[in-house]
């Protein structure tokens, strides 16, 4: 028989919320890459914004998991590096990797973005019979 409680463990409880928070488990895989300047992670994280950036990384830094080191260069140089206890997390994460590969629908392809256009502009000018960018464009060839 076993001592444990059929609660849910309190550490396990707190490594998911860590690591399941927010875009914490997207700036760890970035980090197993290597260490990486601010810059870096921003353009490797889709949609995360500064805010949501900085605040993940104190935390991460702050659980041990990072380590924030400032290089006295012209300019000042600032890179983020995983400790052993973050690169300790691999394993969790190629599993759950794994397990999204298996389980989560890939999101579907965004359209293209057009540039939008006035439809009244264009509307009054093909009205008013005055040429579009298009029109012009085929009556020069």
């Amino acid at each position: 028989m076993s001592d444990h409680s059929p609660g849910l463990c309190p550490r396990y409880h707190q490594a998911v919320e860590l690591v399941g928070r927010r875009w914490a488990g997207a700036i760890v895989q970035v980090l197993l890459a290597g260490p990486a300047r601010y810059n870096e992670l921003r353009a490797a994280i889709p949609d995360i914004n500064d805010r949501m950036l900085a605040e993940r990384l104190r935390e991460l830094e702050a659980a041990q998991i990072l380590v924030r080191t400032v290089r006295p260069e012209a300019p000042i140089r600032v890179e983020y590096t995983l400790t052993e206890k973050g690169r300790a997390l691999e394993v969790a994460l190629t599993a759950i990797g794994r397990w999204a590969e298996r389980w989560i629908e890939a999101p579907a392809a965004a359209p293209a973005k057009t540039p939008a256009r006035p439809r009244r502009a264009l509307a009054g000018r093909l009205a008013a019979g005055k040429s579009t960018p298009a029109t012009s464009r085929a009556s020069r060839r």
